[in-house]
């Protein structure tokens, strides 16, 4: 069965970039797809309880998961779904938890040779010199289109504000799913639909710094029951 038919009977598609094509590459060859995981505890929550089982399905339909544990951009803090900045921890913490995520994830998938992959995005971003990664990736944005942003607006809206590390989460995410298709081949990005806007970003990117076309697919988020995003608080 098409890795596609599975997410929808699941009940695991929110929104995708191009449902049409994203079937016939599942149909044609071994999909490449990551999924990031945001390493601010130590522990994994119900709401990624999704995106780990889209990546076994994914797995088990004859495809490779990626699983990405942000240490690189949990150095700025997703702002998504937030009415307030992170708190910021050290390399150090990230670092452990991390390792603490990997551990869980191998739960869960099959990271053997030609297995599913297990990356840092940290092992990219950290070394990025500022002043190229503006030129090279940053004149590739639209400030209009950012501040369209919902998780932005609801931000500018508050009292705390957005900063400018947060604002920039997207050309970071954004840059990853570029990087893996670089480097690894991978096609899709999967992810919670708060994460929608940074998905796309990443799928415009590719196509105008590599000339490639990618994808992105997005699952309906866990919610509670006055139906706020489920996090690890």
């Amino acid at each position: 069965m098409n890795a596609y038919d599975i997410f929808d009977q699941r009940g695991f598609l929110a929104q995708c970039t191009d449902e049409k094509e994203l079937r016939r590459l599942f149909a044609t060859e071994q999909v490449l797809a990551y999924i990031g995981f945001d390493p601010t505890a130590t522990s994994l929550h119900v709401g990624s309880l999704i995106p780990i089982l889209s990546l076994v399905h994914l797995q088990r339909a004859g495809h490779r998961p990626i699983a990405v544990v942000g240490g690189g951009t949990g150095l700025v803090g997703d702002p998504s779904g937030k009415t307030e900045m992170r708190n910021l921890l050290t390399m150090q913490q990230l670092n452990e938890n991390a390792a603490a995520i990997k551990q869980q994830l191998s739960r869960f998938l099959d990271f053997g040779p030609g297995q599913a992959l297990m990356v840092n995005n940290a092992d990219w971003l950290v070394p990025l010199n500022y002043i190229e990664f503006l030129r090279d990736v940053g004149r590739h944005f639209s400030m209009n289109k950012m501040l369209a942003a919902e998780s932005v607006k609801l931000r500018l809206a508050s009292e705390s504000g957005l900063s400018f590390l947060e604002f920039n989460y997207q050309l970071l995410q954004a840059y990853d799913f570029m990087h893996l298709c670089k480097e690894v081949g991978c096609r899709l990005q999967m992810g919670g639909n708060d994460q929608w806007g940074n998905i796309v970003a990443g799928v415009d990117l590719t196509r105008r710094m590599l000339g490639k076309t990618i994808y992105g697919l997005t699952f309906p988020l866990i919610t509670t029951s006055t139906g706020q995003k489920m996090g690890k608080t």
